[in-house]
């Protein structure tokens, strides 16, 4: 699976939005971004203010990640 950074950077590509606008609708330095694409969590305050910006909610992609753990470890 992904890490949540790479996702986020893949969603912000296919808006064919620039680093700089993203930077700007979170209120961070573009530099900030950058190191966000490299995580594999983020605070959920955070995503939610990235899932606002991208209007993508990206708890949905977690929960269908939780989901598809947890059927993998009862089975």
């Amino acid at each position: 699976m992904k890490p949540i950074g790479e996702l986020i950077k893949e969603e912000i590509r296919s808006q064919e939005r620039s680093i700089t606008w993203f930077a700007r609708k979170l209120c961070i330095d573009r530099s900030n971004v950058y190191r966000l694409f490299q995580k594999n969590s983020v605070d959920t305050d955070l995503l939610a203010r990235i899932s606002l910006a991208l209007d993508k909610n990206f708890f949905d992609i977690l929960a269908q990640r939780f989901e598809e753990r947890r059927n993998s470890q009862q089975n």
